[in-house]
């Protein structure tokens, strides 16, 4: 019987492969890579997760050779497809050499061949929104590819993100007597990474809708120095026109007049250390190894008078800034920027009137320092930002106080820059960071994320269901919306130290 019932197992299996198999399905071909005309060819991208991703499409001609410290040219049209999924190199700044990322978060490959930009866009876009990143890092170092800034959760809920990369350090904020001679009448001089910015805005204003995007519905938003040339743009003339909303994250905004003629007094003193004479030319200059360049300097706004007509605190005063919606803020810890061995000399440096409204922090004389830089640097400006404009076009201030999980106890608040996953809702593929997330950090991310994400749309931050309503902001009320694990609306925050602080300003921040 065995037998048997082996021979009937070996017969049915050989009718089985003797019988015709099923038709096998019809091949479905791969969908078509996204593929967009614009102003200078067509350009090829990818899907990203749940976006449409660009990458390193150049909005201007490279700066190099003659075209360094120049302001930015049109591009060279191409006429193949250009392949648009692969990040370009940053501009040149200084990388460590330990593959750690720099001050501005980046590790990577830098070329002064840099001016280029990318676009997440949601598939199958219609007028969407659009939000144009730049990014901090003191316009010294950064890049528009870090994982932190990625733009494809702005795409998931239909925000077309745009990022681009400007000229940093030296080579995108200079001046020297040499280069002034040689310019053209009227030509700017010294903001180079800003008018980098510009022809960035110039670039979406003409090409986002090949993508799905609403030209005439733009925000432009930024972090630290990001944030700064931001405010800078908001009463630049050059940028009129060019968005109709900004954001201001750690952006400062109190900083010194820089003069034409202290930025070229500088500018020769950076060319002496490079090993060129005061009477250098404009052409020893340009032959400078870029290599020798990066780090030479400090990148400073200057108010060229071309370009740049005032700072951005003294247009503000004046109501020249743009009438656009603005929410702008800061962090708890921006003292993470003070190097501790600095403490004691920043707050010698300070007048006793000021020292005298942070009493309550002077039995240690350490947290009394990273409270008065936090103050002083971010938090008193952005206050005092954000009056300004709600006389004009509305305003809504935010404090960040919200520290992950992981790191609770082991810092004394929110670092500066550590709102920027929030803002993205990038936690989840920020390298050394995604896996120590809990569910506690992702729903302050999908709050903060929904703020911007509406603020883009509609001009006003409706945020999650559920949370506080985020009051615009009147400075007879004084009140910001917090950040935290528990959000809330907070009036006068810190209100005896950021007077204090607006009262130590004095001329500086008056019309």
């Amino acid at each position: 019987m065995l037998r048997t019932l082996v021979f009937s197992l070996l017969a049915c299996l050989a009718a089985a492969s003797a019988a015709p198999a099923d038709p096998a399905p019809a091949s479905s071909a791969p969908p078509a890579a996204p593929r967009v005309k614009i102003d200078s060819g067509w350009v090829v991208g990818a899907p990203l997760g749940p976006a449409v991703a660009f990458k390193a499409i150049p909005y201007a001609a490279p700066p190099v050779g003659p075209m360094r410290w120049r302001p930015p040219q049109p591009t060279t049209p191409w006429k193949a497809d250009r392949q648009a999924i692969a990040d370009g190199p940053a501009c040149p700044q200084t990388v460590n050499a330990d593959g750690k990322p720099n001050g501005g978060g980046y590790f990577g490959p830098t070329s002064e061949d840099c001016l280029t930009l990318d676009v997440f866009a949601p598939p199958g876009a219609a007028k969407a929104p659009v939000m144009v990143w730049i990014f901090g890092g003191g316009n010294s170092a950064g890049a528009d590819s870090i994982a932190p800034n990625d733009g494809r959760f702005f795409a998931r809920d239909g925000v077309i993100l745009v990022a681009m990369n400007y000229r940093l350090g030296p080579l995108g904020f200079f001046a020297h007597p040499a280069l002034t001679r040689e310019a053209k009448k009227g030509e700017p001089l010294a903001n180079y990474g800003l008018m980098d910015q510009i022809a960035a805005l110039k670039w979406v204003k003409r090409n986002i809708a090949a993508f799905g995007g609403d030209p005439d519905n733009v925000t432009i938003f930024g972090e630290s120095a990001g944030g700064l040339d931001v405010l800078t743009l908001m009463v630049t003339p050059a940028a009129k026109g060019l968005f109709e909303k900004a954001t201001v994250q750690s952006g400062g905004g109190w900083t010194k007049l820089v003069t034409m003629q202290e930025a070229e007094t500088a500018g020769v003193a950076t060319a002496n250390r490079m090993g060129l004479p005061a009477t250098a030319s404009a052409a020893q200059l340009r032959a400078l190894p870029v290599d020798k360049i990066v780090g030479a300097g400090n990148a400073q706004i200057v108010v060229d008078g071309q370009l740049v007509v005032e700072t951005a605190a003294q247009g503000f005063a004046r109501g020249h800034q743009a009438p656009a919606p603005l929410i702008i803020g800061s962090n708890t810890w921006e003292a993470s920027l003070l190097p501790p061995p600095v403490y004691n000399g920043y707050l010698l440096s300070q007048p006793d009137t000021l020292r005298s409204a942070y009493a309550d922090d002077a039995a240690d004389t350490n947290v009394m320092a990273q409270s008065m830089f936090t103050d002083a640097t971010m938090g008193a400006p952005a206050r005092w930002f954000a009056a300004q404009a709600a006389k004009k076009s509305g305003a809504w201030l935010y404090e960040f106080s919200y520290v992950r999980v992981a790191r609770r106890g082991k810092i004394p608040g929110a670092n500066h820059t550590s709102e920027n996953p929030y803002v993205f809702d990038t936690q989840m593929i920020v390298p050394n960071y995604s896996a120590e997330i809990q569910d506690a950090d992702r729903q302050v991310a999908a709050f903060m994320h929904s703020c911007w994400v509406s603020f883009a749309k509609t001009g006003k931050p409706v945020c999650g269901a559920g949370e506080p309503a985020w009051p615009p902001y009147d400075p007879s009320a004084d009140q910001l919306l917090n950040f935290d694990a528990r959000s809330a609306v907070v009036a006068n925050y810190r209100k005896a130290q950021l007077d204090a602080q607006e009262a130590a300003q004095g001329s500086a921040i008056a019309p």
